[in-house]
C-alpha cells in the first residue's frame, strides 16, 4: 500500500508539474517569427482584396464610359492595355483609344451593358502580382433581355505604385467568340 501511495504521488507530481508547464507557455506572446508570419498573411489577404476591387472597378469604370477613371488604373509610366481593338501603353494613350474606340464618356453608356468578372485567379510577389480572369460582356438584347455577347478571359500583371495597385499590363482575350490577339507568351 505503500509504495502505491508513493507512485500515485510521483504521478501526481509528475501531471503537475507537465501542467503547470503548459499553462506558463499559454500566457506568453508569440514569438517574432510567428508575428511575422501573421503579418505577412495578413498583407497577401490585403493586397488580394485590392486587386479584386481594381478588376470590379475596371469593369464599373468601362462600363459607365468613365475613361479618365478607367485610365487612373493603369500604372502611370508605362501601363498597357491590349485587346481586339489595339494597344496602347500610358494612361493618356489608354483613354484615347478608348474614346477613340468604344466613345466619349456620355455619363451614360449608348445601351445598357455590363461586364461580369469570375473565376479570378492572383499570384502575389511582393510588390507586383499576375492574375487571369473571367468574363463575360452582357448586352440588352432586341427583346431586352440579357444577352452574352462575349466570352473571354484577361491575363493581368499588376504593381504596386503609390501604395495602390495598378494595372502594369492588361490583355484581353476573347475566347467566345475567339480573337486574334497573341497571347503574351508567343
Amino acid at each position: 500500500m505503500m509504495q502505491t501511495n508513493m507512485v500515485l504521488k510521483i504521478l501526481v507530481g509528475c501531471t503537475v508539474a507537465v501542467l503547470a508547464a503548459a499553462v506558463s507557455g499559454c500566457g506568453r506572446a508569440p514569438s517574432t517569427g510567428a508575428l511575422d508570419t501573421d503579418k505577412v498573411r495578413l498583407q497577401q489577404l490585403e493586397d488580394r482584396e485590392e486587386i479584386r476591387r481594381l478588376t470590379m472597378d475596371y469593369g464599373r469604370f468601362l462600363d459607365r464610359r468613365d475613361w479618365d477613371a478607367f485610365s487612373r488604373l493603369f500604372a502611370e509610366k508605362d501601363g498597357e492595355w491590349t485587346g481586339g481593338m489595339g494597344s496602347a501603353k500610358g494612361p493618356q494613350a489608354i483613354k484615347k483609344l478608348m474614346e477613340d474606340t468604344i466613345g466619349r464618356d456620355s455619363g451614360v453608356a449608348a445601351s445598357p451593358n455590363f461586364h461580369i468578372f469570375t473565376n479570378q485567379v492572383i499570384d502575389l510577389e511582393g510588390d507586383t502580382a499576375a492574375a487571369t480572369t473571367k468574363w463575360m460582356f452582357v448586352v440588352q438584347g432586341q427583346d431586352k433581355l440579357p444577352k452574352a455577347l462575349y466570352l473571354g478571359h484577361y491575363d493581368d500583371a499588376m504593381v504596386r505604385e503609390n501604395g495602390r495597385w495598378k494595372f502594369q499590363r492588361r490583355v484581353v482575350h476573347a475566347d467566345i467568340p475567339p480573337d486574334n490577339v497573341a497571347s503574351p507568351d508567343k
